[in-house]
């Protein structure tokens, strides 16, 4: 089984439901997409990790580093920089806070010292809807000097998020839309 198919398994049969919602946003849904569930079991995090090294590869991309909001891309962060080392690309991960933290170095972005200013950096969410959080990313990683130039979701709700990116110069790539997910469970 590929990787694809593998982590678009993990998502149908742990993090995908359909039902009445309300989302974070206040806005209802007739389906629910958690990918805790998924990335946080080691197959699917291989399984993502591989699909990020394997699009990096394909699309000719280098980035000095991998980041996105902490606490919801941290695992995301940490499978493709763990599946780059081992295919022998060196692709630090970063966390950013929202806030800068309120003690010892104040600082938004943990894991710092391994990059340098104007460093390209992958912007990762798990699930992209409007781009709140990969924005909020983006806008820090600028601000303390470095230069977000793509943005990986996993799952594109197809709510609008694309256009915001490509309005900012910054490319959105998923590696799965809510329709395919959709798609996927009417056949299961």
């Amino acid at each position: 089984m590929s990787a694809r198919e593998t982590l678009l398994d993990l998502i149908l049969e742990k993090s995908y439901r359909e039902g009445d919602f309300t989302l974070s946003s206040g806005q209802k849904s007739t389906f629910y997409i958690d990918l805790k569930p998924t990335i946080l079991h080691p197959e699917g995090a291989q399984a993502l990790g591989q699909l990020v090294v394997e699009w990096m590869r394909r699309e000719s991309l280098q980035f000095d580093g991998v980041g996105g909001l902490t606490l919801g891309a941290d695992p995301i962060v940490m499978a493709i920089s763990l599946a780059a080392f081992a295919h022998g690309i060196v692709l630090p991960a970063s966390m950013i806070r929202k806030e800068a933290k309120k003690h010892g170095t104040s600082r938004y972005i943990e894991g710092v010292e391994n990059f340098k200013k104007g460093d390209r950096f992958l912007v990762v969410e798990d699930v992209v809807t409007t781009g709140g959080s990969a924005k909020k990313a983006i806008e820090i990683l600028k601000q303390e000097g470095f230069n977000p130039t793509h943005v990986l979701t996993i799952v594109d709700r197809e709510a609008g998020g694309a256009a915001e990116f490509a309005n900012s110069g910054v490319k959105l790539h998923s590696l799965f839309t809510i329709s395919e997910i959709k798609a996927a469970a009417r056949q299961k």
